[in-house]
């Protein structure tokens, strides 16, 4: 389980550095240049990234159970992880769905985090999952607090809308039926 923690604090801390220094943030930027900022910050959310992936492995072994969520509750995660999909893709593809949502990623890490909380109630699980759905609290309030940093991008348009919506409930089908199975090791639909 440490391992676990561990990977929590390093990745969601390096997540969490626009919010508590943002300050600090922006002269390292500026100090090591954009793309070397970037790098480093992305190597240290990588070594994050599998530390919770080598504790999550490991608590899986011995898992501690809090709860145990009533059956009907899948079809309720299953219909809350409906727009997680579009909401990610519409992150990164400029739209109206990205221009009204405001901040389409964290929206869906906090859905993703809420629906996961709802059916596992595991230590590890709680820990994971309670874990990114605080973060994403905090950073959505310490945006409406911090100035938006300039970032380039495309053009919105309406065709935009329909590829993340088309995409992203492509992607929500291909989870449900083999994804999830394949990178989490858990699936989703009976065989």
């Amino acid at each position: 389980m440490s391992t676990l923690i561990l990977g929590l604090i390093v990745f969601l801390g390096i997540h969490s550095v626009s919010i508590v220094a943002p300050a600090w943030r922006d002269r390292m930027a500026a100090r090591l240049g954009a793309w070397p900022w970037k790098g480093l910050y992305s190597l240290i959310a990588l070594a994050g990234l599998v530390l919770i992936v080598q504790g999550w492995a490991q608590a899986r072994l011995e898992p501690i159970v809090l709860w145990v969520s009533p059956s009907w509750m899948r079809h309720l995660v299953m219909t809350l992880m409906l727009p997680v999909f579009v909401l990610l893709l519409a992150a990164y593809v400029p739209g109206r769905i990205r221009t009204l949502t405001r901040h389409p990623m964290l929206i869906a890490t906090k859905l993703w985090a809420l629906s996961h909380l709802l059916v596992n109630g595991s230590v590890h699980e709680v820990l994971l999952f309670a874990g990114f759905l605080a973060w994403a609290v905090a950073d959505r309030i310490s945006l409406k607090r911090r100035q938006p940093r300039a970032t380039p991008a495309l053009p919105a348009t309406a065709l935009n809308d329909v590829i993340v919506v088309l995409g992203g409930l492509a992607l929500y089908g291909y989870f449900v039926m083999r994804g999830h199975a394949q990178l989490i090791g858990m699936p989703l639909m009976p065989a």
